[in-house]
């Protein structure tokens, strides 16, 4: 077989242009790997630390993407450099928990997970340098932080008179604002517990309640029992309604009062109209302290938004000396994590 002929070459023909090849891209960075040991001196902790079948650390595990080996009074810690840390942080606190004799399950770990991505975790936990940890101590449990806002809330709660405390549910306003409020009747610095929320159909419509007054308003104020529940012995709850020093009710029933030694709490606050809203803030007697909790976007009233007594206060009050106002977010709910991506979902979607 002869050689193919040469092609003779065209003078009016462009050069043919040998395709320019690209640079190889940068290749991606994989992320650094570490290691971390941990030892603890109290060894009786390891298996509440631990959990049943190791169900604490399989948590952090799973959240965190990370290999943890136990070994005795030993954790080993190994993968992502920065996942690494967050893992031992939360390990290390959760510990330090145990050793305070303060609770530790599923939901306060997935708490200080989450946390552990703040800068400030230690300080979260163990309070700033010789001052006292951040907690709330009542007559069934020890109540610490479990997000970066429950902090400043909780500070503000111990500073300020009246606050507002704003943000969707299970992030915590109620719970810590009863908490506080019985640490406070407990130890004797206010006389009187008071409880109130508007009684507001949320978008459903009952019809009759049998039953008095107390039994056509309870269901209203259910969420207020079961905080009080979980920070008081049920007896001693009981107890100190029948004598008045803890007392539960509608806003409606707030006026023509003055609320003096007293820590008040005003639960769904959102759904008070203006004039509720001005009526129950001028209650406000000596030695007392009031906080507001309540959802913006949640409101129940006919109106809407634009009648809601507490959007109305928060914009006239907010600044002025003696108020506080937090805001929580959907990344401090402290319930189930599910809740979290439920708030943000329904956030994101336009109104």
């Amino acid at each position: 077989m002869g050689r193919r002929p040469t092609r003779a070459a065209d003078p009016q023909r462009e050069p043919r242009k040998e395709p320019v090849l690209s640079p190889d891209p940068t290749p991606i960075r994989q992320p650094r790997r570490a290691r971390a040991e941990l030892t603890f001196e109290n060894q009786s902790l390891l298996g509440a630390l631990f959990g049943e079948f190791d169900a604490n650390l399989v948590q952090v595990e799973n959240r965190l993407g990370v290999m943890i080996h136990a070994r005795g009074d030993q954790i080993v810690i190994e993968g992502a450099e920065d996942n690494v840390a967050r893992a031992r942080d939360t390990i290390n606190t959760m510990y330090d928990r145990l050793a305070q004799g303060q609770d530790l399950d599923s939901g306060a770990i997935e708490s200080l997970i989450a946390m552990s991505n703040e800068p400030t975790l230690e300080g979260i936990i163990s309070g700033e340098k010789e001052k006292p940890p951040i907690m709330i101590r009542t007559r069934r449990k020890t109540i610490v932080p479990r997000s970066a806002t429950q902090v400043t809330y909780m500070r503000s709660l111990a500073r300020d008179d009246i606050i507002f405390a704003l943000g969707p549910a299970g992030t915590g306003k109620t719970y810590l604002a009863v908490a506080q409020a019985v640490s406070q009747l407990i130890t004797g610095s206010v006389q009187r517990l008071i409880l109130s929320r508007p009684a507001v159909e949320a978008g459903e419509k009952l019809g009759f309640l049998p039953g008095d007054m107390k039994d056509k308003v309870d269901p209203y104020l259910r969420p207020l029992y079961d905080a009080l529940y979980d920070c008081m012995p049920p007896e001693q709850v009981e107890r100190r309604i029948e004598s008045g020093e803890i007392e539960i009710a509608p806003i409606a029933f707030m006026r023509g009062r003055t609320l003096a030694d007293a820590f008040v709490i005003l639960d769904e606050a959102q759904n008070t109209t203006r004039e509720q809203m001005k009526m129950f803030l001028t209650r406000f007697g000596q030695n007392s302290r009031m906080v507001v909790c309540g959802d913006p976007r949640q409101v129940d009233i006919p109106g809407g938004d634009s009648m809601s007594g507490l959007a109305d206060a928060v914009g006239k009050l907010e600044g002025v000396e003696g108020f506080g106002t937090i805001r929580f977010t959907a990344a401090d709910v402290v319930r189930h994590p599910i809740v979290g991506r439920i708030v943000e979902a329904y956030e994101g979607k336009p109104e």
